[in-house]
């Protein structure tokens, strides 16, 4: 058997409350723009920055890469005018 429990007007709010702040997601403000964004979130959709080194892309292939292809390119470029 259950007991019952005369609820007042303000119990109903009380679980209105509690029932609204489970279903927000927690925020915090952006480092770089202050706006409110998802705790979780990688990134922030107002100023559109990474929020750690780790979720960032990166600058793509490193520098050493692109030089070594330019001298490869330059090598094989010299060589089709000495062979010509």
């Amino acid at each position: 058997m259950t007991a019952n429990r005369d609820y007042d007007e303000d119990d109903w709010e009380d679980d209105e409350d509690l029932a609204d702040d489970a279903d927000e997601d927690a925020t915090v403000p952006c480092p770089y723009c202050g706006r409110e964004i998802l705790e979780d979130s990688p990134w922030c959709p107002a100023c559109e920055r990474y929020l750690s080194e780790e979720d960032h892309a990166g600058p793509g292939k490193p520098l050493w890469v692109i030089v070594t292809a330019l001298v490869c390119l330059g090598i094989a470029v010299a060589w089709l005018f000495t062979a010509f």
